[in-house]
């Protein structure tokens, strides 16, 4: 809400401007008793308390208010407007990066520019990391800038700013990140080496079916069709702050079917049998659910830990290390070395858009080029001999 102090009869008056319900905009004045000689102070401080006054009275944003309180206002309102995985991607920017950062400087809603928040990007790509080792990446960057540019958006849409400064402000360019993946003697030599392990099973089905983390800690029986011989990716199991289970795919082409082999069969046919053999042991103790993936007592594996045993496992094996994400970029590194297109690799990886395929992966597809290359040399039969 704003206001400004305007002279009449000799006195001091205090116009607030208002909005009714039709969103048109009105005045009203207000008599701050002062005379015009000697008083202006008295009169602007009037004037303060009273545009204080409506802002509490309307529930509205107090026009001084700092950034950082701006920020955990915003991210209030959102609360039942975004995905419950977007809300917390959000919320551990804001508290762990936004809000210390902004709350230290003290910086107002109604200072912030281009070159306040440019700094702010600057910082963190140096040195932003939180536990102090080197700077933020250009892809968290990214998101940090995004939200920065819906607070601010928010703050323009309630009148509280003229304009958006983030639109202005640059961000490092991302670096194109080589996909690592596991050739074919290696992932023999996993399969091997975990073989006795309890995660082999996890591991096997995410590398044939080039699963995503989510989306093989998030199959369920519903999910198994022995009959049909068909398994279909329709849960996911996420954590950003918290685990979140969702009977939603990342996207619609992440909603896919697959043959089930009789390997995985097999896999399947044994936790089955395991699950009820556990069910019997732990009686009312077992934790009921119908994820296919779990401990003995019933309970779901939890992200994390699929993350940091795996690689607990490569290094108990001496097995190169690779993310457990990168078994999904092995899944595609093996289709292309068997000559299937891209095209067939991202149905099978569930891309929502062949660019994304092609940007991964287009590179590993060596054999076309080499036929391409073949085929340009045959066209000249020149003897350069």
């Amino acid at each position: 809400m704003t206001g400004s102090l305007q002279e009449k009869n000799g006195k001091y008056y205090a116009v607030i401007n208002l909005t009714d319900i039709n969103g048109k905009r009105k005045q009203k004045w207000i008599s701050t008793g002062y005379e015009i000689k000697g008083n202006k102070k008295k009169a602007e401080q009037f004037l303060r308390n009273t545009i204080k006054e409506f802002e509490l009275k309307e529930n509205l944003i107090p026009t001084d208010i700092l950034f950082s309180d701006y920020v955990k206002h915003w991210l209030e309102t959102i609360e039942k407007t975004v995905d419950v995985i977007t809300l917390q991607g959000y919320e551990s920017v804001v508290k762990a990066h936004i809000v210390p950062y902004f709350e230290a400087k003290k910086t107002k809603l109604a200072k912030m520019n281009k070159d306040i928040i440019q700094e702010y990007i600057d910082i963190k790509h140096q040195n932003g990391r939180v536990d102090g080792k080197g700077g933020l990446s250009p892809k968290t960057l990214k998101t940090h800038r995004l939200i920065l540019n819906l607070v601010l958006k928010e703050a323009v849409k309630n009148d509280l700013i003229g304009r958006n400064p983030c639109e202005f402000v640059n961000v490092p360019k991302m670096r194109r990140r080589e996909a690592t993946f596991y050739t074919i003697s290696q992932l023999e030599s996993l399969f091997n080496a975990v073989k006795e392990e309890a995660l082999y099973p996890l591991i096997y089905t995410t590398v044939i079916y080039g699963l995503r983390r989510s989306e093989v800690l998030g199959l369920k029986w519903d999910s198994v069709d022995f009959e049909a011989k068909l398994i279909t990716i329709k849960h996911t199991v996420v954590k950003v702050s918290e685990v979140v289970e969702k009977d939603v795919t990342k996207t619609d082409a992440s909603h896919r079917s697959f043959p089930l082999t009789d390997e995985v069969i097999a896999f399947l046919n044994d936790l089955k049998n395991k699950e009820r053999a556990n069910k019997m042991l732990f009686g009312k103790e077992y934790i009921e659910n119908d994820y296919v993936f779990k401990w003995d007592n019933g309970q779901p594996y939890s992200p994390d830990y699929i993350t940091h045993k795996f690689a607990d496992l490569l290094k108990k094996y001496n097995l190169p290390h690779i993310r457990f994400h990168d078994l999904r970029h092995s899944c595609a590194s093996l289709l292309i070395a068997k000559g299937f297109t891209l095209k067939d690799i991202q149905e099978w990886l569930g891309h929502s858009d062949f660019r994304i395929t092609a940007n991964v992966y287009a590179h590993l597809d060596t054999s076309r080029k080499e036929n391409i290359a073949k085929s340009m040399s045959n066209t000249f039969k020149t003897d350069l001999c």
